[in-house]
């Protein structure tokens, strides 16, 4: 009997090496990959409420004990996270239906969007620091596929940059795990916690820890590692960015997050301190480039590197709301970023450009888009009772509570760059007189906004269902606060 935990894993794997025999048939490859990711978020499902019921569950691999099996353990924070993915990736899927387009349909998409799933999903369960740099790879590797998809000049061009970057971040990677195994003697991350609470934390695992802060902030875009992400998600096809953006930037996120809570505890003056001035660095960043541009996607892109400030910035406070706030940010930011990607991606499909300065009057064309965007955009910048608003109330709370009350205010403040980035392009491309023929089917409109707009509704009752929601979102971070509840549950045998 294979573990529950491993299936949001291994379905995706599985179903992604089926796809392969049907090259040439795109709809059986639709149905198939439809319902394997329909069967993987049963799966989460079950395994999210099983979390709930009976605690973090735990599974090492072949018949060694852990620490010596590769352990793969599976909290609510793992378990919300890979949940939200798979959803995420259902919604693209079904958008990319329609948007994608047949050459690249035929050239392995869907196996490498599901490849590329496996690999999130299992960076987002091991309980194994190598095995994390494992899965990385596995998804680096889809990605790498999925951004030169349909080989086009530009997506060549930012492909380069963005393969270069992680090669150098997954040598980096190499590098930390390397000197952390020669100072602590494991990799299993659970022990590693124990072994680094025996020695207290000396100098060498302090620079360890900046180390590993280094490698994970150039996947996740922390300041200034953040310079490779614009040119490169702004080169593949609207799916492929809404994957991307929802998906990727949060796995070096999650990294940073589960290291900086479960061992690197123990001096954190040096490394706690960093991990908060980087975020806010981070924030007015990606508040000065969501403001610089007239390009669609490059505000939304400028504003992923807004949610990850704001998602550490929490984090850092290392306390109770600020950390609850963080884990509720983190899963409204992936929804919101998924929906709004995909609306973008339809006013690009309408106007012909993603140049803000080229559009107008589709409020007259196609008002549900408008609004639905309005909606969508409202809640990026975190209006009540719209899902970004809790996450950034506790996150300000906990700030306030841990003594930052400066970086508070500046993390409040960029809703209100985030608000106007959005706005911007609400009345740019949806006020005044129509400038372009919008020669777009209605039969292709209407099938691009039905996931765009299912994907909208689920952020509303994100937001809406807070109440609903706090039991998972305090699981999710008591664990966090908490590691001796993570080391317990993986070296209890």
């Amino acid at each position: 009997m294979i573990n529950l935990l491993l299936l949001p894993i291994i379905l995706p794997f599985f179903f992604a090496v089926i796809l392969l025999f049907f090259k040439e048939k795109i709809v059986v490859q639709r149905i198939i990959t439809i319902v394997g990711l329909v069967i993987s978020l049963i799966a989460s499902i079950i395994l999210m409420a099983t979390i709930k019921s009976d605690g973090i569950q735990t599974v090492t691999l072949g018949s060694w004990p852990a620490p010596f099996g590769i352990s793969m353990v599976s909290d609510m924070l793992s378990a919300l996270l890979v949940t939200t993915s798979i959803v995420i990736t259902l919604f693209v899927v079904w958008y990319s239906f329609t948007s994608i387009g047949h050459e690249r349909e035929r050239f392995y998409y869907y196996p490498a969007v599901l490849l590329m799933l496996t690999g999130i999903n299992g960076a987002f369960t091991t309980g194994d620091i190598f095995n994390m740099f494992v899965f990385f790879e596995v998804l680096l590797m889809a990605s790498y596929v999925l951004i030169v998809l349909g080989g086009e000049k530009k997506q060549l061009r930012e492909s380069i940059k963005y393969v270069l970057v992680n090669v150098v971040s997954s040598a980096l990677f190499v590098v930390a795990v390397a000197l952390l195994y020669a100072v602590i003697g494991t990799l299993n991350m659970a022990d590693i916690a124990v072994k680094v609470a025996e020695v207290g934390q000396p100098g060498i695992i302090t620079v360890i820890a900046i180390l590993f802060l280094l490698v994970f902030g150039i996947k996740g875009a922390i300041f200034p590692l953040y310079f490779w992400l614009p040119g490169s998600y702004a080169a593949p096809p609207m799916p492929v960015l809404a994957l991307f953006g929802a998906l990727l930037t949060k796995v070096g996120v999650y990294a940073i997050t589960r290291t900086y809570t479960l061992f690197f505890i123990h001096n954190m003056a040096v490394t706690h301190e960093l991990l908060l001035i980087l975020s806010i660095l981070t924030i007015i960043a990606g508040c000065v480039g969501a403001l610089a541009y007239f390009d669609l996607k490059h505000i939304m892109i400028y504003n992923i590197v807004i949610a990850v400030g704001v998602i550490l910035f929490g984090v850092a406070q290392m306390n109770d709301n600020g950390m609850t706030g963080a884990m509720y940010y983190l899963m409204h930011d992936m929804i919101i970023k998924g929906a709004l990607f995909l609306l973008i991606g339809i006013i690009i499909a309408i106007t012909g450009t993603s140049n803000l300065r080229k559009m107008g009057g589709l409020m007259k064309t196609h008002a549900p888009l408008g609004w639905m965007y309005l909606v969508a955009a409202f809640g990026l910048a975190g209006i009540p009772p719209l899902s970004g608003f809790a996450g950034k109330l506790l996150i300000a709370k906990g700030a306030f509570e841990a003594g930052n009350a400066w970086g508070s205010m500046i993390m409040l403040a960029s809703s209100l760059i985030v608000l106007l980035s959005v706005i911007r392009i609400f009345i740019y491309a949806f006020w005044g007189e129509p400038k372009l023929e919008q020669a777009e089917q209605s039969l292709s409109y209407r099938n691009l906004m039905t996931p765009a707009v299912l994907l909208v509704i689920l952020s509303i009752a994100y937001g809406v269902g807070t109440e609903w929601l706090v039991p998972y979102m305090t699981d999710a971070s008591d664990v966090l606060l908490n590691p001796s509840m993570y080391v317990d549950a993986v070296l209890k045998e």
